[in-house]
Parts: C-alpha cells; structure tokens; sequence
C-alpha cells in the first residue's frame, strides 16, 4: 500500500521534497536545522512564515523521540531542542504535516492568491503578473508556453479546473521523478 499526500503524490516525493528542503536550509552543514533555518524551511515547503509559538512547537516534536538518539533526561532533550532538528526528524515531522493538509484546499488558495480580479480564472496578464513578481527573470516566451500549456481548453482563460490539472500533474512529475511506484 502506498501513502499519499495529493492524487499521484506518494510519500517517497514527500520524503525527497523533505531531504531536499532540509540540505538546503542546513546553513553550515551542520547535520540539524536552527530555529531560523526551520522558519525558511517551513516557507519553501508550505508558503508561509510559522508563528513563534508554531516555531516552538515544531522544535520541541523535532527533539522529542529523535531516531538514533538516546534522550535519557529532559535537560538532554531541552538541549537538543535548543539546537536544532536532525535530517531524519525534519523529513517525519514535514510528511505529517503535508498529509494533514487538505490539497483541495490548498490549491484553492493558491489558485485565489493568483486571481486578484475574483473572476474565476486567469487571463495571460495575470499569469504574467504572477510569473514576474515570482521569478522576474524567466523569459515571457517562457510564461506564455507555460499559459497555453495550463489552457487546456485554449479558451485564452485558465479556469480552476486547468489550474487544479496542471498542480497535480506537476506534483504526480516530482513523485514519478523520485521513483516512486503506486
């Protein structure tokens, strides 16, 4: 049986997105990620910034019970947690949180962020407003394929529909790109 985080998605996509991340963050290469290297890597993961008390609470899981570590006392815990998060840790602790998340709604959100007219769609000067504010030096020619590629009805619109298609073939890509089989 295979556990999955959206349609297509299986949990060894999520664990490569998780070890991924975590390299990424590790400033230093120091083996676990600080409280500010857990901030940026809670933002590349999910979008936005944890509140401290988020902050907190992730830390305080992130030492408890760690994989390959003997936490005989809680002042070698209080310690740890202190520190930072291991590699193995971070990956279980952002797989559960990605598998709570309800991936309708999460695209629904994304999809309403990109849609600031309300109408239900997006025309290609929203899709080239969003590309620029996001990476600012992608080519337009680049935008404008990526569009027709999303108008899966080349109506000159991207309904909800074409969008919610194109985040869940992206998605299905990293899963099928890690080796991951259903």
């Amino acid at each position: 049986m295979c556990l999955t985080w959206l349609p297509g998605v299986h949990i060894r996509a999520i664990c490569f997105l998780g070890y991924k991340v975590f390299h990424q963050c590790d400033m230093g290469k120091k083996g676990y990620l600080s409280r500010e290297d857990l901030k940026i890597a809670v933002v590349m993961l999910f979008g936005y910034k944890p509140s401290k008390s988020e902050t907190n609470i992730l830390m305080e899981n992130g030492a408890a019970d760690c994989p390959g570590i003997q936490c005989k006392t809680h002042t070698h815990l209080a310690r740890l947690s202190a520190t930072g998060i291991p590699l193995e840790r971070f990956v279980s602790l952002m797989g559960r949180k990605m598998s709570a998340e309800d991936p309708y709604e999460k695209t629904r959100q994304i999809f309403s962020a990109f849609d600031v007219h309300c109408r239900g769609f997006l025309k290609l000067d929203d899709f080239k407003s969003i590309f620029k504010r996001v990476t600012p030096r992608l080519p337009e020619r680049t935008v404008l394929e990526a569009f027709r590629y999303a108008d899966q009805d080349s109506d000159g619109h991207i309904s909800f529909k074409d969008f919610e298609n194109v985040i869940s073939y992206g998605l299905a890509n990293i899963c099928s790109s890690t080796g991951a089989t259903k």
